[in-house]
């Protein structure tokens, strides 16, 4: 298992955590099961979005004697009600709703208290404003919560809460198919299929600079709907009218730009296998460049994808890190400290390019990587400092 820094958490996250949306299977017998998987293979972090009674006992039996080794990253706003799940702004049932989820879970602490499924920047400025922001910070302070986190499928809404700087981690649904969806206040839009019927070209602007701003920000992403609910993996089911493999999926979330860890909500010991199969997958298995390219309807022309199709480089340019790099600058309309530091830290730097062009010739999306190499050496100069 490999692992990567959770932004400016610090916690170190297995690139493939788990979702809960299989522990339920089995009147909760699953979650032992599932829990066993990913303890013996290196799976350090879950997500617990549902406040189901059944699950959330059922977890913390599973985590008896082992709850150290693990990062929980669980909702607030999220409560059981009139036996079934709600969303809830109200401060006292958050307030009831966390107590009765750390009694049921039997700990003290989650690591990562999740604002549960903000989707409007009216509903986050209601929270920042109201008491739910307040009681966040409350259990931060005292340590009953390490970090706080916000879910949500709307870029606009996201960007606005990291740049508050009031949340450390944003849960956010991250596949090839909804990156190209615009900034929506109407989760459906997202796979309904009026919104793929006329052509899509290339990824939309906000969602590209929300994951540039995490990373900038320091803000770790954690991803939901890797699959898109499984739609993803079906040709008939698919609105890119193409299935893409398990593998393709977590790729392509892992590649975007301040992603930590993808959370497949496997509902077998089967389909937790496969997902823990890219740890030892070759690239060209996990490979989704040539399936992106196929897509009808959809282009990503002239669109870096960080798909590393591009290398070798004769100079060893980290070519796809490089245009990360500028596209970060060119997000944030200037060259912060943070992404000045990191470009500098790079071995190799776009000023080294000898335009030879072998990069452009193997890219699928047709980048003009040569032109890109001239920006990035003219905005950052040789020593990775700007001009």
């Amino acid at each position: 298992m490999k692992y990567r820094t959770l932004g400016r958490t610090g916690l170190q996250v297995s690139e493939i955590g788990l979702g809960c949306e299989g522990f339920k299977e089995e009147n909760g017998q699953m979650t032992a099961r599932l829990i066993d998987i990913a303890d013996q293979a290196g799976i350090n972090l879950i997500d617990l979005y549902t406040p189901d009674p059944l699950v959330r006992k059922s977890l913390g039996e599973a985590l008896k004697g082992r709850r150290d080794r693990f990062v929980l990253q669980a909702h607030l706003c999220s409560i059981w009600k009139n036996g079934q799940y709600q969303r809830t702004r109200d401060p006292d049932e958050v307030q009831e709703g966390f107590e009765t989820m750390l009694s049921q879970l039997q700990t003290e602490w989650v690591d990562i208290g999740m604002i549960h499924y903000v989707d409007s920047e009216q509903d986050w400025q209601q929270i920042v404003s109201g008491p739910l922001m307040a009681y966040a910070l409350q259990l931060k302070r005292q340590g009953r919560i390490r970090w706080i986190g916000l879910s949500s499928h709307n870029p606009a809404a996201a960007m606005t809460a990291v740049r508050s700087g009031l949340i450390d981690v944003l849960m956010f649904s991250v596949n090839p198919c909804y990156d190209l969806q615009p900034a929506s206040e109407d989760v459906e839009q997202l796979w309904a299929q009026e919104s793929y019927a006329k052509p899509l070209i290339n990824m939309d602007p906000q969602r590209e600079q929300l994951y540039e701003l995490c990373r900038n920000e320091g803000v770790g992403i954690t991803v939901m709907k890797v699959f898109g609910g499984g739609d993803l993996l079906d040709e008939t089911l698919s609105p890119a009218a193409r299935a893409l493999s398990p593998l393709q999926c977590i790729h392509y979330a892992l590649d975007r730009p301040g992603v930590a860890s993808v959370l497949p909500g496997a509902h077998s010991k089967a389909q937790l296998q496969e997902c823990l199969r890219y740890e030892t997958a070759g690239e060209q298995e996990k490979d989704y460049a040539a399936a992106l390219a196929s897509f009808p309807h959809i282009s990503w022309e002239g669109h870096c994808m960080y798909c590393g199709h591009c290398t070798p480089c004769p100079k060893d340019i980290p070519i796809a890190s490089v245009i990360q790099f500028l596209n970060l600058a060119k997000a944030q309309g200037t060259v912060t400290e943070t992404v000045r530091e990191h470009y500098g830290l790079l071995k190799h730097k776009a000023s080294e390019c000898i335009q030879c062009h072998a990069c452009e010739r193997r890219c699928p999306f047709h980048v003009d990587i040569t032109e890109c190499m001239r920006q990035a050496a003219a905005l950052f100069g040789k020593e990775g400092i700007a001009r």
